[in-house]
This record gives C-alpha cells, structure tokens and sequence, in this order.
C-alpha cells in the first residue's frame, strides 16, 4: 500500500487506521503541512488553506458575497470530505470577509458543500478531450481521507440541535491517512473575480488525534496554561478533579468567579497539538472556545433543501489564524476568529445533475484571548 504525500517526515506515519466508532467518539485533526507549490496543480480533492477553491468538475462554483457589505468572500479553507457509505464526491469550501468592517462577524462567513458522482467527473473529463485525474477509489487507497460512514436513522425535522451536539450512535468506517496530493488535471475554477483577496496557499495534513499523546512538544502549551493560571488564578487541578467528579461545589464558586472555564477547557483539549488548524468529526461534539450567552443555545437551522436536521462536522481552530496572510506580497489581509464551527445535512442531500452547491451553516466565535495563540 502506498501514498503519494507531500507530508514532512516528522508527520504521522503512513498508514490507514480503520475508524470504527460507537459509543466513542472519532476526532481528526488537521495541520499545516507546507505552502503550495506554486509548479504543482491542486484539484478538488486537495485539502488546503487559502487560495482559491478548486470545484467539482460539474460543479459552477462561484464567490460568495458578504452579507454585510457584499463585497466577494474569500476562501479561507478547502476539505475534501466524501463519505464511505456514499457514491459522491464531496468537497466543503470555507469563505470569509477580511474587510476591517465585517472582520469576525458571523454574517461575513459562507460555507458551500458541493457533491458529484464518479460518471459525471469521467464525463466532464471526456468531453474536454482527456482523462480523469480522479476517482473517488483510485486516490491514496479509497479517498476517504476525513472519509465517514453514516448509518444513523433519520430524525424529524423538528429536532432541535442544542450546541452540545451528544453525538447519536452510529457506525463509523472509513479509512484514514497523510494528506494526498493529487498531480495533474487542471480542473476548470469557478467563476471568481479578479480582485477578491486571497490567501496564501497551504497543505492540510490529517491525523487521528488518539495518534497525538507524546508527538508534540508540550512546553510550549503548558507555559500558556501556566500563563493563563497566573492571570486568571484558575487552577488547571480544579479542572481535572472536577473532570473525576471531585470538590463540585469549590469548583463551581471558583467558575463562578472566573468565568472562564470553558475557554480553559479549550486550551486543555487542544493541548495535544496546538498546531491543528482544524477539528474533523462528524456528527461528533464542537469544542465552543468560549460559553455561550446566559440562557440560549445555538440553533442549528434545518436544511433548506431536504428538511433534515444539521450535524457538526468540523471547525476551523485559532492556529489558522497566524497562517491566513495575503498571497500578494504588496497586499495586507488578515482574518480573526477564535473558532468557527460548521454544520451539514445529516443526509448530505444532493439532487442528481446538480451543478449549484449547497449552503450550509456555519458559526464563529471570536477569540477572548487571541493573544495566547501568538
């Protein structure tokens, strides 16, 4: 078995780990693996940072506007993201505003899930005189590099998703590996104008994060944590003996006081590796950087197109932050956000011979304290 990686030899090894979840929850982390060669082609099925979106080859991708000031978004990331129980191909494109009006704010934010079938990639191939670069089981063994498996039984529309996602049980299969890049096929883009800012382009490696304990130096992060105990005069043993169900009552005074526990649960989580720039589990529980407003919860609009509910897929993390610069050298742009997190159709619906992609749901968090992840 072989992969065709552009991964660093201090990246995970080459191997496919089978996910296989009930009651466990399965997480994929994502991290910057090097800039975009600017010789090599990316397709569709490249994950990567910046730049400009790489559609299906059916699919009529075009910018988004920004709500606020409908000035075209930016592309902030592009996942490719299929999932095993399906016969599509499926790509998640992630755009943003970085005018200094709309910077953060939730309304600048777009996310399109786009989908096709193998046929229709052999037939656009076909007609423009070559061959296809890709099929969704000829790349880096099965594709499935997020790759899921959904078996959940369907729930009515009325379902309200609360902003702890409990994560229903259901059958996970699919096959994880090093980032695959794809050489070849300069797939038609979409429409884009010519002024819209763009990002610096940037691999996307992908690791389970159970692969994690002991791969990364932790000094660093435990001098944030140190950092952030002094400050705030949290102890991060409250949290753990809270975590085990010890001094409940101590803690919650200490909460109370502090206010700031689930941001330290945060920087607690990604611990393992500060470096991910993003969190990938379907249908699993987002990681909220900060708590939501007293006596509301985050309702997760249904699909607009099938009705079914929307599952948390993955979020993008503040280590994104710091690599979200101009891919113009004489061009100043920047995005900040603490974590933004976004939701799809449960079903992924798609209607045959569509070559419109969908919307789906995205929501941010500004970052209460950007300053620790600099």
């Amino acid at each position: 078995m072989s992969f065709v990686s552009t991964c660093s030899e201090k990246h995970v090894d080459r191997c496919s780990i089978i996910m296989a979840t009930s009651t466990h929850q399965t997480v994929l982390v994502g991290v910057c693996d090097g800039a975009v060669d600017k010789k090599k082609h990316t397709s569709y099925c490249t994950n990567k940072i910046g730049d400009t979106p790489d559609p299906l080859p059916v699919i009529n991708l075009q910018n988004p506007s920004c709500a606020l000031c409908q000035k075209a978004l930016s592309h902030v990331v592009q996942i490719y993201c299929p999932l095993a129980a399906s016969l599509y191909h499926r790509t998640i494109n992630v755009f943003a505003c970085t005018s200094q009006q709309c910077n953060g704010k939730p309304e600048s934010w777009f996310v399109l899930r786009s989908q096709c079938l193998d046929d229709e990639v052999k037939r656009s191939e076909s007609k423009k005189g070559g061959e296809s670069t890709v099929t969704k089981t000829d790349w880096c063994d099965d594709a499935d590099d997020w790759g899921i498996e959904d078996e959940e039984q369907e729930k009515e529309c009325g379902e309200q998703l609360s902003h702890v996602c409990s994560g229903e049980a259901n059958d996970i299969s699919s096959k994880l590996q090093e980032l695959c890049i794809v050489g070849g096929g300069d797939h038609q883009r979409g429409s884009q104008p010519t002024d819209v800012p763009a990002f610096k382009p940037y691999y996307i490696s992908v690791m389970d994060e159970t692969d994690l304990d002991g791969f990364y130096d932790m000094d660093h992060e435990n001098e944030l944590l140190r950092e952030y105990e002094e400050r705030e005069g949290v102890s991060v043993e409250e949290i753990q003996r809270l975590e085990s169900g010890e001094a409940q009552e101590e803690y919650e005074k200490a909460s109370a006081k502090h206010g700031d526990d689930v941001f330290l649960n945060f920087m607690k989580k990604i611990s393992l590796c500060p470096d991910q720039v993003l969190r990938y589990s379907w249908s699993g529980t987002p990681l909220f950087i900060m708590e939501l407003p007293t006596n509301s919860s985050l309702e997760v609009p249904c699909c607009r197109h099938c009705g079914s509910p929307r599952v948390f897929e993955f979020q993008l993390m503040p280590a994104l932050v710091s690599l979200l610069h101009s891919a113009k050298t004489n061009s100043d742009i920047s995005l900040e956000f603490g974590t933004a997190l976004v939701y799809t159709c449960r079903k992924s619906c798609w209607k045959s011979g569509s070559v419109v992609p969908s919307e789906e749901f995205v929501f941010v968090q500004p970052d209460p304290d950007q300053k620790l992840f600099k």
